[in-house]
């Protein structure tokens, strides 16, 4: 048995790391579909600004991403990457736990503003300290994990642990938030970091930290500057990125009313919310099982743009529905074209990236559509607490009320975004550019024995 489990999870360091990521993740899930909850039935019941407040979660997520994303990865290049783990989990950790305290006081010791600027504060926090882990993460996976097979195999095990977390995450958090309170989901998470420092403790420092050839380095900005250039001087990338906002801003409101859509339009109780979490986590895992064979039928390009143009049209059905079944179904059916074309992206994008920017070209790309993504959930928070809750509207004969006007017009977006994709992505796979001289760029940091060989995993 032990021997089966050490196959499975590679070798007993990558089964430490796994175990405490897998703790933590779940802790998180608990702890956001929690404080959505506690904002929309407690903070803000009641209150015609609701589906804003909730939206400033989001809001929070997004400005530590967009803050802290493209500049963690060069500075975790720089740290010991198990002392960074060590200490974000000490961080994060750090942080629920203030907030559990906080929690402990009567309701009304703190005016509703200060409850939640507190929330938002902590939600920041988390996620800034969260972009330092990440990395972190991987490049102890990378040093620990060897050769391409089994590092292929530690990147699957990670996509299936969150999408069984994603499931898993939301129904507990529901019955945690109205059975014994709030404050035991800020426990749960507080604990699970614990659990992750002690598993990351136990692992073997076996990751060197070479400082004469990070001394060596260009500066911070220099590095950055280089991989903004490279981004804005491909066309394709360019495309690509304006492509991904647009179906961001579509998607981005989701998850920010889909609360209010349940309780509204589903005519369903909010206790009930978790169970829409766990269908999204249900419909990526197996949207991820078809993507790779969808992909190859019909191709990346081809998999983007009628992926965009079926998960908009999918996306207008859900807004219709009124029932709670009914809606399940037309969510799942949604996220499925949704999670194929994600992964048909990212070889277009791997394609278009010079092999020495790959990095920094995925940290212009994703905070810049994670910033899609917060705009669409704060326009959409903003929409529907300004506008009445029995607000109705008729075009050509079908009726809209306040939130599914939202999903509407973000359906609309996606089908937008798919037949721009259809227009300007290329036939052919891209040709990444030509990269500059080593010397002058953060490429010369590659380490000698991080060059390609026959018998080593190449760069991607």
């Amino acid at each position: 048995m032990a021997t089966a489990r050490r196959r499975f999870l590679i070798n007993r360091t990558y089964s430490r790391l796994w175990f405490g990521q897998a703790t933590s993740t779940l802790g998180d899930f608990v702890f956001s579909t929690t404080l959505v909850l506690w904002v929309a039935t407690d903070l803000a019941e009641g209150r015609s600004w609701a589906p804003a407040a909730v939206g400033g979660i989001q809001l929070s997520v997004g400005a530590a991403v967009l803050v802290f994303g493209p500049l963690a990865g060069v500075f975790v290049d720089r740290w010991d990457p198990l002392r960074t783990m060590l200490g974000t989990e000490v961080v994060r950790g750090g942080l629920v736990a203030l907030l559990t305290a906080v929690s402990l006081l009567p309701r009304d010791a703190l005016p509703v503003w200060a409850w939640l600027a507190l929330l938002y504060v902590v939600v920041f926090g988390l996620t800034a300290t969260g972009q330092f882990f990440a990395p972190a993460r991987f490049a102890t996976i990378r040093e620990t994990v060897p050769g391409e097979a089994d590092r292929a195999r530690a990147a699957g095990i990670a996509q299936a642990t969150a999408a069984t977390v994603t499931i898993a995450g939301p129904p507990l958090a529901a019955p945690l938030m109205f059975g014994i309170g709030f404050q035991w989901a800020l426990v749960l998470n507080a604990v699970s970091y614990a659990v992750s420092y002690a598993a990351i403790r136990s692992v073997r420092h076996e990751v060197v930290v070479e400082r004469a050839a990070r001394a060596a380095r260009p500066g911070l900005r220099a590095e950055f500057a280089a991989g903004l250039k490279v981004f804005a001087g491909s066309p394709f990338l360019v495309a690509l990125l304006a492509i991904a906002v647009i179906g961001q801003l579509g998607v981005g409101a989701v998850n920010t009313l889909n609360l209010f859509f349940l309780t509204g339009n589903l005519d369903s109780p909010a206790g009930l919310y978790g169970f829409l979490g766990a269908t999204l986590g249900i419909g990526g895992i197996v949207g991820a099982l078809c993507a790779g064979r969808v992909v190859q039928w019909i191709g990346a390009r081809t998999t983007t743009w009628v992926g965009l143009i079926i998960g908009g049209v999918l996306l207008f059905v859900y807004s219709r529905q009124t029932g709670f079944a009914f809606g399940v179904v037309a969510l799942f059916a949604t996220i499925l074209p949704i999670t194929i074309l994600n992964t048909a992206m990212s070889p277009l994008l791997l394609a278009a990236a010079p092999q020495e920017y790959t990095g920094r070209v995925f940290a212009v790309f994703y905070p810049v559509t994670r910033l899609a993504s917060v705009v669409a959930a704060t326009a959409a928070g903003w929409f529907a607490s300004v506008v009445p809750v029995d607000f109705s509207a008729s075009v050509a004969g079908v009726r809209f009320g306040q939130i599914d006007t939202v999903f509407a017009v973000s359906a609309v977006l996606l089908v937008l975004a798919g037949l721009y994709a259809r227009v300007r992505l290329p036939h052919g796979e891209p040709a990444a550019m030509p990269t500059a001289n080593r010397s002058a760029t953060a490429g010369s940091s590659l380490r000698e024995r991080d060059q390609p060989s026959p018998d080593r995993e190449q760069p991607r």
